[in-house]
């Protein structure tokens, strides 16, 4: 009987503690039995409702966690079919990403040298251009994991040539070397452009007076890359038309030569 009193006295004590609002700020201390009654039920509510929360988030990690999986295995599976694609085991792509890391690295941190800097390290910038190009050669280098890395790289190491102050370039015979200006510019280590000659020329006037002949053991010096300027385009044009007029003096020769000994003939 007395069970029942006292439920029956706390349902209609409950509509009663509900309405009741205690003061946040007031010490646990100092709470009356009614208002302590309020605050523990305030923070179960919010215990359970942090835990309903809690549980749906594990719920939902749990789901994220394999999507991730499945996802996991989609990518393994896609990268053994792109390596079988190019004759590679999974320990070939790793030593190919480990050595292409290392090589970037080291393209990076000549990158951020001074000019001053990269001048006397040419050979090496040479060996690492050659490392690159052997391993673009390999299949491995066709992943999409690697194919615009590498273009990245190349570009840093060309970004290393094209950098500095005025350089220089002692002639080569042309047995061996096929030195001409348009062949310098060409090199990598000038400005891997053909068309870029006229710089050349200009730069080093004093000792070429016809930029078709240069010399063996001759140093030229090479001026930063760059668009040409406004001299080097008349210069280059000027030259273009001697060799054009050269050209049809040549074959009015020829003609009138042949015109004479066909006369001579009759």
């Amino acid at each position: 009987m007395k069970k029942y009193l006292i439920a029956a006295f706390i349902l209609m004590a409950t509509p009663v503690l509900a309405q009741t609002v205690v003061d946040p700020n007031k010490p646990d201390a100092e709470l009356t039995a009614e208002e302590a009654a309020i605050r523990i039920t305030e923070w179960r509510n919010k215990v359970n409702a942090l835990q309903t929360r809690l549980d749906a988030l594990n719920a939902e990690m749990n789901t994220m966690n394999a999507d991730m999986t499945r996802i996991s295995a989609s990518i393994r599976e896609c990268n053994t079919a792109l390596w079988t694609l190019v004759g590679a085991t999974e320990a070939d792509v790793n030593s190919f990403r480990e050595r292409l890391g290392r090589l970037d690295a080291r393209v990076t941190e000549m990158s951020r040298m001074g000019d001053a800097e990269l001048v006397p390290l040419r050979r090496e910038i040479d060996s690492l251009e050659m490392t690159l190009n052997g391993m673009r050669r390999e299949k491995i280098a066709l992943l999409p994991e690697f194919y615009n890395k590498i273009i990245d790289i190349a570009q840093k190491i060309r970004g290393l040539r094209r950098t500095g102050s005025s350089g220089s370039y002692t002639v080569g015979t042309w047995a061996e070397d096929r030195d001409c200006l348009w062949n310098i510019a060409g090199k990598e280590q000038t400005y891997g452009d053909p068309l870029m000659w006229p710089k050349i020329w200009l730069a080093n006037n004093e000792q070429i007076r016809n930029p078709d002949l240069i010399f063996p053991g001759q140093v030229l010096t090479i001026p930063p890359a760059g668009a040409k300027t406004d001299e080097e385009l008349r210069a280059e044009r000027l030259y273009y038309r001697r060799k054009s007029a050269a050209r049809r003096t040549a074959v009015r020769r020829s003609e009138s030569v042949e015109q004479q000994e066909a006369g001579s003939g009759n």
